[in-house]
């Protein structure tokens, strides 16, 4: 499936033309995004088109969640789907549209999913997940989370409209950069790698490293931009690749600890790494440890640095300078509880080989 992404300056305005196309007769309107951004709320109500909102779900997109917007849409005869918000914005999004047109009386995640041909809109308002150029979503059912996959689920329109970012707390914009930091970085040494998304995850890094100083602390329109276009180059290169073993390892700690996904995910990172360079005689990418220890050193020098080594040490530099601490265990028994929730599927993205054992050596190194 092919997706249209418009992105710079007033990029927003696309949406106008969009609709002209899409003709809705009513849209679902996902997230509070339009509530921050007034602009697109404008074009909304001049379109002449009725919407209906959806905001009742939480940080981290829950089945229950999704459930309630499913009955919302089904009864509110809207025909189209625009998601204005975050990560959760678009996820919850994206299954609505999957899961609308099947059983209601079923478990959505055990059923075989089917393009709904519903028309979908995605506005991110953050820079981090780029989840409106991936064709998969994060769910979370009785507290594990899930990864639901379907080509139709990449949305039909992204529109990177970096105005939006002007309005976020600083620390959620840490946290949302690092995400696509750590996104672009696991996409680009995954056994699953091609030419293409290497040259995203490539792109994606650069850009962060150029950019984030005058993003989180100056403020700069410009830097904005092009940390939203490349949070969304991260995207795009996860949507092929995946993600690995730092992002496995960090779900359950934002569950036990009630860190956002990308602090979480960006305190696992480096201890990942690190492991891995250690360790590079278990490496399970079938193009061997040497081709590893080359992109090891294409990502060291991509973020300035001149080994994989210097590379671990300046990405916990970064994480003090950004204020990103690892959480205090709260029970003797966390690091078990954690070792166990790690998803196996993940664990095969990964390009070391990771068990058990592993997994608690590198837990215990990231709440140290």
């Amino acid at each position: 499936m092919e997706q249209t992404i418009f992105h710079g300056k007033e990029s927003y305005k696309n949406l106008n033309d969009i609709l002209a196309k899409l003709s809705p007769k009513k849209i679902f309107l996902v997230g509070n995004g339009a509530q921050r951004f007034k602009p697109i709320k404008e074009i909304l109500d001049s379109s002449g088109i009725p919407y209906a909102g959806f905001n009742d779900f939480c940080p981290n997109p829950q089945y229950k969640d999704v459930q309630k917007g499913i009955t919302a849409f089904v009864g509110s005869g809207c025909d189209t789907i625009i998601a204005f918000g975050g990560g959760t914005t678009i996820d919850v999004a994206k299954c609505i549209k999957l899961f609308s047109a099947l059983d209601h009386e079923k478990n959505y995640l055990e059923q075989k999913y089917f393009d709904t041909k519903i028309p979908l809109i995605a506005i991110p308002g953050t820079a981090g997940t780029g989840s409106e150029s991936t064709s998969f979503a994060v769910l979370y059912y009785k507290g594990d989370k899930y990864s639901v996959a379907h080509p139709s689920l990449l949305p039909d329109y992204a529109i990177l409209s970096h105005e939006v970012l002007r309005t976020l707390p600083l620390y959620q914009k840490k946290c949302t950069m690092m995400d696509a930091l750590c996104q672009a970085i696991e996409s680009w040494w995954s056994v699953n790698s091609t030419e293409e998304n290497r040259s995203y995850s490539k792109k994606s890094v650069e850009m962060i490293v150029r950019h984030m100083d005058a993003y989180i602390f100056d403020g700069s329109d410009e830097a904005a931009k092009m940390i939203m276009l490349a949070s969304n180059y991260a995207g795009r290169a996860i949507n092929i690749a995946k993600t690995t073993a730092a992002h496995a390892m960090s779900y359950k700690i934002t569950s036990m600890y009630g860190l956002p996904h990308g602090h979480a995910v960006a305190i696992c990172l480096p201890k990942v790494w690190g492991y891995m360079i250690s360790n590079i005689d278990k490496c399970s990418d079938g193009r061997g440890k040497e081709y590893l220890n080359g992109i090891f050193g294409d990502i060291a020098s991509a973020l300035g640095h001149a080994s994989p080594q210097k590379a671990v040490a300046a990405f916990e530099e970064l994480l003090a300078g950004l204020d990103l601490p690892s959480p205090t265990p709260k029970n003797k028994g966390d690091l078990e509880i954690l070792c166990a929730s790690v998803n196996v599927e993940r664990l095969n993205n990964n390009p070391i080989i990771l068990d058990k054992r592993n997994l608690f050596e590198i837990y215990k190194k990231i709440l140290d």
